[in-house]
C-alpha cells in the first residue's frame, strides 16, 4: 500500500482505536463491573467479534451516514476522522463514555459548512433522532428484559453455583452478539467518510466475489477498533461501576439491552421486514453504544423503584450527558480548522468541487415535473460551485417551493458517471442480482452527466425498476434499490484524476 494513502487512513484508523477504546467497551462494561468476567476475555471476544461484524453488516449504516454528506476528497476524509478522534480521545481520557456517531456527524457537518457542500436536513434529524431514541429504547428494552428474567429466576429458583453459571455463559454470549452488531452499526463512523474517496480499488477473487473498496475499508476498521478495546478498561469501569451497582444478571440484562438496540439501527432484513409491514421504515444509521448502554443501566435501576432510583448517580450522568452535547460542536470547530490548515498552509486539496447546472436534459426533466422553469432562465446553462451557493441563487431567482427547490437543486448536481468495463468485472455479485448486473452490462462504455440519467436509463430494465410506493409490500423493494442505485452511481463515478 502507498504511504501516502495510508497516513491519509490513519485518522480512520485512530477514529477506530478511539471507538474501541471508548464506545467499544460498553459491550462487556456491567460484565467486567460486575467482577463476572475478566477485562482480557472480555476483550479478545469483543475484538474477534467486533471485526466480523464491521466486514459482514457495515453496509447499511454507512449509506445512512452517506446521506449527510459525501466527503468527496481523501485529505478531507483523513480531517474529518482526525477531528472526531481527537475529541473522543480527549473526551476517552476524561473517562466520559461519549458518541463517536456525535463526533463523526459533528466533523461531517464542520465539513459541509467548510466546502459549501449542502447538509441533508431530513438525514441529520434522523441521525439526531436516534440520538433520543437511543437511550431510551436502552432503558425500555432493558426494563423489559429484566423483568422477565426476575421472573423466570423466582419460578426456577435454580441453585446460587448454578444461577452463576449460567449468568458467566450468558454474558460470553450476549458480549460476542453485542461485539458484532457494534461493528456491523459503528464501522460508518470509522470508515464511512472514506468510501466516497477510498483509495482501495475493488477486486475480484478467481471470478467468484468481489471484494470492493469498502470492505477493504471496514476491515481496516474493524482491526483498529479491536485494537482499542484492549485500552478500554477505564471506561468500561465508569460504565460498570460508577453509573449505578449492578448485579450480575443486571450485567446481562444491560448487555442484551445495549446490543439489541444496535441491531435494531443497522439491521437491513430488521427493515425490511418493518417495512413489509406498512409501518415507517427504521432509519439505518450508526448510533452510540454509549447512550444505549446508559439507558440500559437506568432501564435495570427502575426495576427496583424508589430504591433503584436513589442508587442512580445523576451527578456522573449529568457528566456524562455534558458530554454528549459538547462533543459533536467541539467536533465541527476543530473539523473545520483543520481543514483550513491542510487547505491553506499544507496546500492539500481537502475537497472535490461540485458543479451544478440547468443544462437543456435538466431544464426539460423540471419542466415535466411542473417547476416554474422561466424563472430559472438567468442560471440557465451557467456551471455554479458548491450546493449551498447554487441553491441560494436558485431561491432568489424563482419562489419555489421546498420539494421544488430540492428537485432542482438534485436534478441540477453534475456527478460524472461512466460505466467503465474493467470496473463491471469487478461489480460486487453479492450485492446486486444477476439481472441487475446484466443491466449495468447493457449500458457498458456509456457516460451520464447526472445520477437521474443512469437512473432512468436503468429503469428499462425490471430489475431495476421502482415500484407503487403506494403498497406497503413494495417499500422494502424500493428502500434496498434506493441503496443499490447510490452503489453503482458511487462505483463508476468519474473523478478529477479519471477525467484527465
Amino acid at each position: 500500500m502507498d504511504p501516502v494513502i495510508l497516513i491519509l487512513l490513519s485518522s480512520g484508523l485512530f477514529l477506530g482505536w478511539s471507538l474501541g477504546a471508548n464506545d467499544a467497551a460498553n459491550v462487556f462494561g456491567t460484565a467486567v463491573g460486575s467482577r463476572m468476567v475478566r477485562f482480557r476475555t472480555a476483550a479478545i471476544i469483543c475484538g474477534v467479534f467486533v471485526v466480523v461484524g464491521a466486514v459482514a453488516g457495515g453496509a447499511g449504516t454507512t449509506h445512512g451516514l452517506g446521506k449527510l454528506g459525501a466527503v468527496n476528497a481523501l485529505p478531507g476524509a483523513f480531517t474529518v476522522a482526525l477531528a472526531a478522534a481527537a475529541t473522543v480521545y480527549w473526551m476517552t481520557k476524561l473517562g466520559l463514555p461519549v458518541s463517536v456517531t456525535q463526533a463523526i456527524v459533528g466533523g461531517i457537518i464542520g465539513w459541509n459548512i467548510f466546502s459549501g457542500s449542502l447538509t441533508d436536513m431530513s438525514a441529520l434529524a434522523r441521525i439526531v433522532g436516534t440520538w433520543v431514541a437511543c437511550p431510551i429504547l436502552g432503558a425500555l428494552f432493558a426494563f423489559v428484559l429484566y423483568k422477565v428474567v426476575a421472573f423466570f429466576i423466582w419460578l426456577l429458583k435454580p441453585h446460587l453455583i448454578r444461577l452463576d453459571f449460567y449468568t458467566r455463559v450468558g454474558l460470553v454470549l450476549a458480549g460476542a452478539f453485542g461485539a458484532y452488531c457494534l461493528g456491523a452499526n459503528n464501522i460508518a463512523n470509522v470508515m464511512g467518510v472514506f468510501v466516497s474517496s477510498s483509495p482501495l480499488g475493488d477486486t475480484s477473487v478467481a471470478g467468484l466475489f468481489a471484494v470492493t473498496s469498502a470492505h477493504k475499508l471496514f476491515l481496516l476498521g474493524g482491526l483498529a477498533i479491536a485494537v482499542g478495546v484492549f485500552y478500554s478498561k477505564r471506561v468500561m469501569m465508569t460504565v460498570g461501576e460508577k453509573i449505578m451497582p449492578v448485579s450480575p444478571v443486571g450485567a446481562w440484562v444491560v448487555v442484551v439491552a445495549q446490543s439489541l438496540v444496535l441491531f435494531v439501527f443497522s439491521s437491513r432484513w430488521l427493515q425490511g421486514l418493518v417495512l413489509q409491514a406498512g409501518m415507517p421504515a427504521i432509519p439505518l444509521v450508526p448510533v452510540s453504544s454509549s447512550q444505549a448502554v446508559v439507558g440500559a443501566v437506568i432501564g435495570v435501576g427502575l426495576c427496583h423503584g424508589f430504591r433503584g432510583v436513589r442508587q442512580i448517580k445523576w451527578s456522573v450522568l449529568a457528566k456524562i450527558g455534558s458530554g454528549w452535547v459538547s462533543t459533536p460542536v467541539i467536533s465541527g470547530l476543530l473539523c473545520f480548522v483543520l481543514l483550513f490548515v491542510l487547505q491553506n498552509v499544507f496546500e492539500l486539496k481537502v475537497r472535490e468541487p461540485v458543479r451544478y447546472e440547468l443544462s437543456p436534459p435538466v431544464i426539460e426533466r423540471l419542466e415535466e415535473a411542473g417547476v416554474p422553469v422561466a424563472k430559472l432562465a438567468s442560471l440557465a446553462g451557467e456551471g455554479i460551485e458548491g450546493g449551498v451557493r447554487f441553491r441560494d441563487d436558485v431561491r432568489r431567482a424563482a419562489g419555489l417551493s421546498g420539494k421544488q427547490l430540492d428537485l432542482v437543486v438534485r436534478s441540477a448536481e453534475v456527478h460524472p458517471i461512466r460505466l467503465d468495463r474493467a470496473k463491471l468485472e469487478n461489480i460486487d455479485p453479492l450485492y446486486l442480482s444477476a439481472p441487475q448486473v446484466e443491466a449495468l452490462w447493457a449500458l457498458a462504455g456509456r457516460s451520464f452527466d447526472h445520477k437521474w440519467q443512469l437512473r432512468e436509463a436503468l429503469a428499462r430494465a425490471p430489475a431495476w425498476r421502482l415500484l407503487d410506493p403506494a403498497r406497503p409490500a413494495n417499500k422494502a423493494h424500493n428502500t434496498a434499490l434506493h441503496r443499490q442505485l447510490d452503489y453503482v452511481c458511487r462505483t463508476f463515478h468519474v473523478g478529477a484524476d479519471e477525467k484527465k
